[in-house]
Parts: C-alpha cells; structure tokens; sequence
C-alpha cells in the first residue's frame, strides 16, 4: 500500500485514516471496518464489545496517574456518505478511496473522502496505542449508521459505558465547537402511480452541475435542490404540452441537498419539447446562488420501456414534489442566524410503479418538527400518497454550565493562542441521543477542519488535523 501521508504529522493518525480509507464504510457496509477496530484492540491487548450491527466500543484503563479519575468518552462514527461524480468509476461496496494530498489539503478522486467522520475514528486509534498520552479511563465508542439515521446511536447499549463526560469528534470546525444540535425525522411518501402503453418518444433529462452540500451544514446557503429543480421544470413542459413520466431518480442520502437528477419521459413532439426545458432552465439559472453556476441540463434521446406513467399519475408525482417542504422554514428566535426548522427532498427513487420521495427534517423545537410531519401527512393525503415517518432522534439541548466546555475552551487558548467559538447547528448529531440514553452527559463536539462534507469535493485540512489530535491530547490531560 502506497502512503501519501506517510511523512504527514500526527503519524498513526494519519497512519489509521489512510487504512481505513481502503476499507469500504458507506452506511450499512460497517463490518470491514468493525474487524479493523477489533483487530486493533485485541492487538493491543485492550477490552472491546462489538454488538449485532457493528458499533464497536473500545476501552483504555487510565494511565498513570489518573487511576482515580472519572471515565471520558470519545466518540464518532464509522460510516461514511457515499457519493460520487457521474463520471466516476467506483464502486463503494468494493474499492477503496483514491487520496490525494493538494496544497495542503487531502482529499479523494472523485468521491466523498469519508473525513466525515473518518478522522475521529483515526484520532481515537492513535491515543488507543499511545503509552504517552496522559488521560483518564477512556471509553472510545464507534458508532454506525449515523448518517442514515443514527441507527447505531439508538440501538447501543449504554450500560456498558461509566462514562458522563464527552467529546464527540464529529464537528467539522476545530476552532468553533457545537454545544447544541437540533432533532430530525425521515419521511417516506410514496406515490403509486398507475401505467399505459407508451406511443411517444423518449427523452432524457439530465440536471447536474449543482453544488449539493450537507443538509444541516449548507441548508442555509441557498443551494438548489436538484430533485425540486427537475419537478419545476418538467412543471413547466407539463403545463405546456402534457407528457407521461417513465422514471425519475435523483439523489444517494436523505442528508445530502441533491446535486444531480434525471428523468425519461415521453413526449409527442421531443423538439418542441426540449425548447421548452431548456427556456425554462434558462429562466432558473438566473436564481440560482453563484456556488451552483455550474448548472446544467443535458436533454438526449431515449431507448426503453414500452410503459409510461398515466398523464393524472404524471401530474400527481410534479405536484407532489413541487409542493413538498423543503430547505429553510424557519430560524431562531433565540440565536442569530441559526436554522430553526428545514427540510430537504435527498432522495427520488423510481421503482416500478411506484416513486418514493424520501426527506429528512429538522428542528430544535419538538413541536415544530411534529408539524412538518403533520405537513407530510396532509400533502400526501391531497395527492393520494402513502406516508410513513421513521429514525425519530432527540435534539441536544445547550448546558448553562459544562466542565468540558470549559476544558475545551482553556486547552485551545493555551495552544493556538487565540479564544474559540461556540455555536449551535442545526445539523443532526448522536449527542442528543447518547445523552438521552445515559442520563446528564456533559458533552462537547469540535473535530479537525473539513470542508464540503457529503460532496466530492470535500476536504480535510491536514494541519487542522494535527492540531485537532493534539487539542484533545491536552484535554485529556485536564480530565
């Protein structure tokens, strides 16, 4: 295995990230990279609990010293987003990642590179099997599933953990740490759709070029959703010259704003009808946020099924989409600029008859979630769509008073020199759920920088990254 990071600062944890980069870890694939923590741990002659769907809890005694001090958590997940660019050949059940290190940044050919939330994992090894590091107990939970729900999150069981102290590892900012997150559900509607003998001629249509981004993260930002985007302008040929749809898919993660999206409709007259999308995108490109002027609308000709969607089903999937809750519904009242309650269309899958649209919600305020369910609920009784609401996780409530935030906040100052911020997101992370599950756990979250989480583009910081390994190194030693 050839080391890019070979010569790379702090060594075993980049050591253990480029390893696990060559393991396969989407959401739901966890058990190559469950042997590698167990490996690890029985290499190192440390106690591990491993349950049925691969979360992975390791733990260390205190080192000398600190024998009689209070066991510290440290957690983040294991899986990764899995997303690729259309051109790319990879196949994230099989391969590897491609890294590559670029001004002072790594990142992977073409795909996510899983630093979300790789680097906690590489982070907790390398203390793992650091005789030096001075600390308390230590209790290094890796968790699965998270970014599809905090399956793993939710079906741990707690009583193995002492812990009530702890840092989680899944914050992309090192210098700017969470101390609040909001709650989130995913919803299904799912629109059966009835179908005819096709006797008109398909197109494809093909949106990519959006800049996508993490649901929580960038929902504020004014991305275009993809999904949304296509059901606009089909809208608009639709109520020129009615088609009948054959199939529409676009997007990989219920998190991830859609940058991409295609359709294969039929249409009586495809020239007439390719002059109409292509107005209608020009019309849209004239909205849309700088950072999606890479927008564009391929239209080709199409082979395929001999069976369409009636024109009444056609229309009830566009209505349905058209006019689901998506992006930004509401901000605080309480803190500047945070995201109160959103919703984002990640998913549109085709299967069969049938089209699935799959969103996931957000909101600080219990209340405000249960309505947009409710809002679901009533849209998908108006377009006589199925509704099913599921992976239900609490918020995590800001703490007046929090040791480890002050520990935090005394251990960066004394490195780097300079104060750090705090800040609520209203990004979904397993802190709420950890804390509900073992009662009062007094809990911080900040991680090395990385930027452009759940896109290829993103990024890992690697100075951030050595400086974010130290950082806690230094906490521990306050515990």
């Amino acid at each position: 295995m050839t080391r890019i990071l070979e010569n790379y600062e702090p060594k075993r944890a980049c050591f253990h990230f480029e390893n696990i980069s060559a393991i396969p870890r989407g959401s739901g694939n966890e058990k190559g990279i469950a042997d590698y923590l167990v490996s690890f741990a029985e290499q190192n002659g440390l106690w591990y609990h491993r349950d049925g769907i691969n979360c992975v809890l390791i733990k260390k005694p205190a080192s000398k010293g600190y024998e009689d001090h209070a066991p510290v958590i440290l957690q983040g997940h294991t899986d990764m987003v899995c997303e690729k660019n259309l051109d790319t050949v990879h196949d994230f059940e099989k391969d590897g990642l491609k890294l590559k290190v670029k001004d002072g940044w790594l990142e992977a050919e073409g795909t996510t590179l899983g630093a979300d939330d790789g680097v906690a994992v590489a982070i907790m090894l390398a203390i793992l099997e650091d005789k030096s590091a001075a600390h308390p107990p230590l209790e290094c939970l890796f968790t699965v599933m998270e970014e599809t729900g905090m399956d793993g999150a939710l079906d741990f069981d707690y009583s193995l953990l002492e812990g009530r102290t702890m840092i989680n590892l899944d914050s992309e900012d090192l210098d700017c740490a969470t101390v609040s997150c909001a709650g989130g559900a995913t919803t299904t509607m799912t629109v059966n759709c009835d179908t005819s003998t096709r006797k008109n001629k398909l197109l494809k249509v093909t949106l990519k070029g959006l800049a996508g981004g993490h649901s929580g993260v960038e929902i504020n930002k004014g991305r275009a959703n993809a999904n949304i985007l296509m059901a606009r302008l089909l809208s608009a040929l639709y109520d020129k010259r009615p088609f009948n749809l054959v199939s529409i898919n676009g997007g990989n993660k219920t998190n991830a704003i859609p940058r991409e999206c295609e359709a294969v409709i039929a249409v009586f007259d495809p020239e007439d009808s390719k002059e109409t999308l292509l107005e209608a995108a020009k019309v849209v490109s004239n909205e849309l946020c700088d950072e999606d002027a890479g927008f564009k609308l391929h239209i080709n000709k199409a082979n395929g099924s001999d069976f369409v969607m009636t024109y009444k089903d056609t229309s009830r999937v566009l209505r349905a989409i058209c006019l689901l809750p998506n992006g930004v519904m509401a901000f605080s009242r309480d803190i500047k600029g945070l995201v109160e309650t959103s919703s984002n269309l990640g998913i549109v899958r085709t299967d069969g008859q049938a089209v699935r649209l799959i969103t996931m919600e957000r909101s600080s305020v219990d209340s405000k979630l249960d309505y947009v369910m409710k809002q679901f609920d009533m849209l998908g009784r108006c377009v006589d769509a199925t509704v099913e609401h599921s992976e239900r996780h609490p918020g995590w409530e800001y703490a007046r008073e929090s040791r480890i935030r002050d520990v935090y906040f005394e251990s960066f100052k004394k490195l780097f020199g300079y104060e750090p911020k705090f800040e609520a997101i209203h990004a979904g992370l397993e802190c709420g759920i950890i804390g509900r599950s073992l009662g009062k756990v007094d809990t911080v979250s900040f991680g090395p920088k990385v930027v452009d989480i759940h896109t290829p583009d993103e990024k890992l910081d690697l100075k951030s990254f050595k400086d974010g390994y130290e950082l806690v190194l230094e906490m521990l030693k306050k515990l």
